[in-house]
Formats: structure tokens, sequence, C-alpha cells
């Protein structure tokens, strides 16, 4: 069960209000000494603090400890009034039962996996709620580096038996690529939030135009993006697929971010088979289409091919593909195809007799794009 879940239970039973709260480690060993009794102060200063143990807090409150870190702690605040001592004894006892069994399956890992796991933990948490919360809890902005601007990837293993690589593994590899700063957090399986720094953009683009006019903050992405995908695909995990999207603030954007690319990564794999890399601000028109019900795509599809079969032919399907990743530019079509330009100018006439579609012009253009993208989708259906 996750953390929100059994809060929201236990909240539910007592029936009055219970928080989240970090303090720091002193504070929390001078709140226990002061609350202790003479007895208990001598042990206080040779035990470590546990998970389970519990003060009286500010206002009326008791504190409980859920976790350890090594200069805070994280706590569970309830209202004192409510509770009864044995009732604070029975909620200590079932929250060292219950945390520390999460607590050792986190033996063995370093301290910013574990957090990288928590923090993923709560993501998923989120984007599984009926009514997310989009700001990051206290004790998860506290450990972690989430105040200052990051480029957000989302990085999604295509083989199951890759997905069994090893966190440290990817973090050694993504810091040698991206930088030291990297932050990788572990979402669903064989799935992957990284956090990387946005100087990463001005390195990219000094790099690639001296003399000439600087390149867009897009376009330098797209580049970060690709010289990334070909690096995972050669040295770590074969084939993946990789979205990212603009510079965030992690502290109040990871979880709307997240949907983002996951939504980007979705509508990559449905309406682009064969591409790994998935840019978001070029799937506007694929976004609203995934809107139509899929009886709605199969009636429009079904009715644009009854006229003809010419979307059919796989030269035409090439040739308008590439025509549109091109701007709807001849020349640049005619080259990339290596076909004369006439050739090119014969095919599309072709096409419009045929289909009294001309794609030179732009409404007949974003009409057969429409019908190719959405052919893709039903034909697999």
């Amino acid at each position: 069960m996750s953390e929100a879940k059994w809060i929201a239970q236990l909240q539910a039973v007592l029936d009055c209000p219970v928080r989240e709260h970090q303090l720091p480690i002193q504070d929390w060993k001078m709140l226990a000494e002061e609350s202790a009794s003479t007895e208990e102060q001598s042990s206080l200063k040779n035990n470590a603090v546990s998970i389970g143990d519990y003060v009286h807090g500010t206002e009326g409150t008791v504190w409980f400890v859920m976790n350890v870190n090594v200069h805070t702690v994280d706590l569970l605040e309830i209202e004192r009034s409510q509770l009864s001592e044995k009732e604070q004894r029975l909620i200590s006892w079932t929250l060292s039962e219950m945390l520390a069994v999460r607590s050792k399956s986190y033996e063995g890992v370093t301290e910013s996996e574990r957090y990288a796991r928590e923090l993923g933990a709560w993501i998923d948490e989120q984007l599984d709620s009926a009514e997310p919360k989009h700001t990051l809890p206290e004790r998860l902005i506290a450990r972690g580096r989430l105040f200052s601007s990051m480029i957000p990837f989302m990085l999604v293993c295509e083989q199951a038996e890759s997905g069994r690589s090893s966190y440290s593994e990817l973090e050694k590899l993504l810091r040698t690529f991206l930088a030291e700063e990297v932050i990788i957090i572990p979402l669903k399986e064989q799935e992957w939030l990284v956090l990387g720094p946005v100087s990463l953009i001005h390195e990219a683009q000094s790099e690639e135009r001296d003399d000439e006019e600087q390149e867009s903050v897009e376009e330098s992405l797209a580049s970060i993006v690709n010289g990334l995908h070909e690096m995972l695909t050669s040295e770590w995990m074969g084939e993946c697929h990789l979205a990212v999207s603009q510079p965030i603030s992690p502290a109040n954007s990871l979880v709307g971010t997240t949907a983002l690319l996951r939504e980007t990564v979705h509508l990559g794999r449905t309406f682009h088979i064969g591409s790994n890399i998935h840019l978001p601000w070029l799937l506007h028109l694929e976004r609203l289409l995934n809107t139509i019900p899929e009886t709605h795509r199969l009636k429009f599809v079904e009715q644009a091919l009854k006229r003809t079969d010419a979307f059919l032919d796989p030269e035409i399907l090439t040739t308008l593909e590439t025509f549109f990743s091109l701007d709807c530019n001849v020349s640049e079509t005619a080259k990339k195809l290596y076909i004369h330009r006439n050739t090119l100018l014969y095919r599309l006439d072709k096409l419009k007799q045929e289909t009294e579609l001309d794609v030179r012009q732009f409404r007949d253009a974003v009409l057969v794009k429409i019908i190719l993208l959405l052919y893709k989708v039903t034909k697999r259906s």
C-alpha cells in the first residue's frame, strides 16, 4: 500500500488531522530528551533514532518517526488531544512494524538511490490519484536539489531484460554523458525520469553554431536527446524510447511534466512506429487525434480510403512522409529520396489525379497528414 493511502486511512480511522512533517535530527533529539524521564534520557544518549519513536510536539501534537535520514527525520504529526496513551503506543508499534519492512527493501542501497525511489513512488502515486498533488512534500524537497531549473527526460526501455540493469550503472553512464548534477528517478518498470542541468542547452548552442544564428532551445534539446539516445543504444540497454521537455522547476512541476512526457512517448510509439525520439512540441496534431474515439477514427479512414487506395502504396507513403517531414519542400524532398525533382512532381500530380487532393496546397496537405496518421493507428486495430 502506498504511503499516501495508509496515511489517509489512518486519518479516517482516527477522525483527526494527520500530516507529514520534517525536523533536523538534532532538533528531534533535543525534543526527545526534554520529554523523556531521567532514566529514559540516559538511554537516549546511547541509542539511534528509530522508526516508531514519538514525542509530544508543539500545539498539542504528537510526532511519530517515519523515516530517519542523515541530517533529518521524517515525521507523522497527529493531534494529541484525540489520542490516549495506549493509542499512541499502538500507532508507534504499527509504524515500526510496517515501515521497517520498507526499510529492509532499501538495504545495501545508497542514500541517493533510496531518495530517488521514494521520489519516484510519490510521483506514480500522484499520477494514479484522482486528486493529484503537484507540489512535492517537504520531506522530499529538503533532501533533493529540486529548486534550480532542470531539463526533464523520459527514458523507457524497449526490452524487458534490459530493465534489470542496475540504478548505479545507469547513474554512472548518465553522469558521464550529461553532467554530475543529473538526477535519475525510477518510475514504473523500465521507465526513468532523468533531470539534467540547463547548462547542457548553453553548451549545445555554443558548440553547434559559432558564426551562424544561434539555435533555439527546442533545437538544442533535440540535439541533446539525439546524442543521449545514440549513447544509450550503443553502451547500455539497446533499443529505448526518449522524450524531453522544456526546462522546469522540479519542486512544483514534476508530476505534470512526468504526465506530459509519458503521453509524449505513448503518442510517439502509437503514431510514429520506428521512431525512438519523441518531442512534445512536434506532436500537437497527434495529441488532438488521440482524443477522437476509435469508432470515429475508423469511420474517417474508411471514407477516405473508399475513394482510392493510393494511400496504401508504399512508394506514395514514403514520399508523403518525407515531404511532410521537410515542411513540404519539393527540392529537399527530392534530394532526400534520391530522385529527380520532376519525378517527385509527377508522383504528387498522380496523387492529385487519384484523390483530388494536392498536398502542395495547405488545406489538402493537412487533410492528407491526418489521413496518414489515423491510417497508421487503425490498421493495427
